[in-house]
């Protein structure tokens, strides 16, 4: 179970300033406290400006299958945008971001936990909820959740040929955020500097392996 808050109206109008935007609102989660109301005057808002192509409500974009569905209804205003604009939680932001791949994917809102269950993906948790989301300076990818030692800032001296130190199975999570700015023309972001709130007391990569199992 999570809550979701809008992020500044600030940061959101400083992604959006001159750009076509296409926004996507999830409403999967009955547990999820989603700012409805609050979203909805600011994309009023955004769309008064003319530069919205298209926006989409659904449910369960961290369903990777559902969501893929839903976004080739969408594609041709999808395409027409120079960015995406997710109003759901991180897990929602990360699943769009990695399926659009040649598209800028922002989060509109920040996620924070409360206990209980969260979405529909059950092998894979890609949101700590720490309610401050890094992904629109990260390229989608959680820093915090993708990273075995949740470094914000770049990563450590460890990786290897691409791989994570503590994991050899994983990919680095830098080395992907560091390919995924490349491709979106957003790697000048790898400037800015992130607080380090020790999130790496929290959480390893969150997977389930059924190697073995039958």
């Amino acid at each position: 179970m999570l809550i979701t808050q809008l992020k500044a109206k600030e940061a959101i109008t400083s992604l959006t300033a001159g750009k076509k935007v296409f926004i996507i609102n999830c409403h999967g989660c009955k547990e999820v406290r989603f700012p409805e109301k609050e979203a909805a005057r600011l994309q009023k808002e955004l769309a008064a400006e003319g530069n919205v192509t298209g926006i989409m409500t659904t449910d369960y974009i961290c369903n990777p299958e559902n969501m893929e569905l839903r976004l080739k209804k969408h594609m041709s205003k999808i395409q027409e945008a120079d960015l995406v604009l997710v109003f759901s939680c991180g897990v929602g932001v990360q699943t769009v971001s990695e399926y659009l791949e040649d598209k800028m994917v922002c989060a509109a809102c920040d996620t924070y936990p409360v206990p209980g269950f969260q979405g529909v993906t059950p092998l894979e948790y890609k949101c700590d909820q720490c309610g401050e989301c890094y992904l629109n300076l990260t390229g989608g990818i959680c820093p915090i959740t993708a990273c075995s030692k949740s470094l914000v800032n770049g990563p450590c001296g460890g990786t290897k040929n691409g791989k994570c130190e503590v994991n050899p199975e994983n990919d680095c999570a830098w080395i992907k955020i560091y390919k995924r700015l490349g491709e979106i023309g957003q790697l000048d972001k790898l400037g800015h500097t992130r607080e380090d709130k020790g999130y790496a007391k929290f959480s390893y990569p969150r997977t389930i392996s059924l190697k073995g199992k039958k």
